[in-house]
């Protein structure tokens, strides 16, 4: 993440990596602030053994994109509504909007839930294991809104 106060946010990543059982590391790496941090932890993430780098940021944004310059990895980036922000549509657009050939999946504002998911998605293709947990985790999103279908139902007869 770009800074310390993203962490509310992406701490949301964390904690479904967790569930699925993904191990990942979180950091602070600003593109503006430490660009020489940003470099080294881009250019050794593969090296180091990540798989996939979920980059989140707020204001300008540029430390999705920078950094997918820099690695072969895929880079997923969220966008952060900060105190910086205009409405966190300039975060947003800062990621969505990448030159070809540096791609950066981007998820919704403030969205590091489904960057965690997408994250762990793109390490299952490899992992069959993997892939059952995040099926089963689907499942359990299946079973809740079902439960909650009737519970609806049921008030509202």
């Amino acid at each position: 993440m770009g800074s310390k106060s993203d962490l509310p946010i992406m701490k949301e990543a964390a904690e479904v990596l967790q569930l699925l059982g993904v191990s990942y590391e979180i950091t602070v790496v600003s593109a503006h602030r430490t660009p020489e941090r940003m470099f080294e932890y881009a250019q050794s993430a593969a090296s180091r053994g990540l798989r996939v780098i979920i980059a989140g940021a707020g204001g300008a944004a540029h430390l999705p994109g920078m950094t997918a310059s820099l690695t072969p990895l895929p880079v997923i980036g969220v966008p952060i509504l900060s105190s910086n922000s205009i409405d966190g549509w300039d975060s947003v657009l800062s990621i969505l909007q990448m030159p070809a050939g540096v791609p950066v999946a981007t998820v919704a504002l403030n969205g590091a839930r489904n960057a965690g998911i997408l994250a762990a998605q793109i390490v299952a293709a490899g992992d069959d294991t993997l892939l059952q947990r995040i099926g089963q985790f689907k499942e359990e999103l299946k079973k809740k809104v079902m439960e909650s279908l009737v519970e609806v139902e049921k008030n509202n007869a």
